[in-house]
């Protein structure tokens, strides 16, 4: 081989090397895009069949868990984002958090087809007298029989044990006055039944005693929020439609 030719053959080299490295590069970077893309996209899909599959409500730090979301902060944005697309579509369901989770729901217009399905309605299972003691323990526990009789004016133990065998109120521990009575305080069954993300979101009413922050010292935590249909003063709130 003659020096022309190896000094050709070194030019040739040189001019090949960079072109490698250019087209690499772009290849690289734009796979990385895509994988990423696409992982949100799943993390979102096994969101939404989360969702789907679950008769509870299920919290954020659950879903990041189960789907590979990167923490609950991502999978709360996640179901943001469906949401938004469930009411830009009008689709017949949504995403309500509830009970300290999210969960997938038809939409209360919907309520009356749903319970001709299954043949059954929340309000029918709860008597006059169950609701209005529900709704006393709700708003002034945690409470004691006693005081529940002395509001209602009529004996309620037998419906305080009915609302416990239901998970909707429970034993929360007992009075420091003579004899220890059980006091009594909703469930986390409650708050999915009634729709309610906390006792917070329990609406204001008279007759059943001050609100959440209002009640004297000693007196126990209190409840606010929604969830219960307004009726006339001085009767008890209804569930709200399942």
């Amino acid at each position: 081989m003659t020096a022309e030719d190896e000094a050709r053959g070194e030019t040739q080299a040189e001019g090949q090397r960079p072109q490698g490295k250019e087209s690499s590069a772009p290849a690289s970077g734009g796979s990385g895009v895509g994988v990423a893309r696409a992982d949100r996209a799943l993390v979102k899909r096994v969101i939404e069949a989360l969702l789907f599959s679950s008769d509870r409500p299920v919290s954020a730090g659950r879903l990041a868990e189960l789907s590979g979301a990167d923490d609950g902060h991502q999978a709360r944005e996640i179901v943001r984002e469906l949401q938004r697309e469930y009411d830009a579509q009008g689709r017949a369901f949504g995403v309500e958090e509830i009970a300290g989770g999210f969960q997938l729901l038809t939409r209360a217009e919907f309520a009356a087809h749903v319970s001709r399905l299954h043949n059954r309605r929340q309000q029918e299972s709860l008597s006059k007298e169950a609701l209005h003691t529900l709704a006393i323990v709700a708003y002034r526990q945690p409470i004691t029989r006693a005081e529940v009789e002395d509001i209602r004016g009529v004996q309620s133990g037998h419906i305080l044990r009915s609302l416990v065998e239901k998970r909707l109120l429970k034993v929360t521990g007992r009075s420091e006055e003579l004899g220890r009575p059980l006091l009594y305080g909703t469930t986390r069954h409650f708050l999915e039944v009634f729709g309610l993300r906390s006792l917070r979101d329990l609406p204001r009413r008279g007759g059943l005693g001050p609100p959440a922050g209002e009640r004297e010292p000693g007196g126990g935590a209190g409840a606010a929020g929604g969830g219960f249909s307004a009726g006339k003063e001085g009767e008890p709130p209804s569930p709200a439609s399942p």
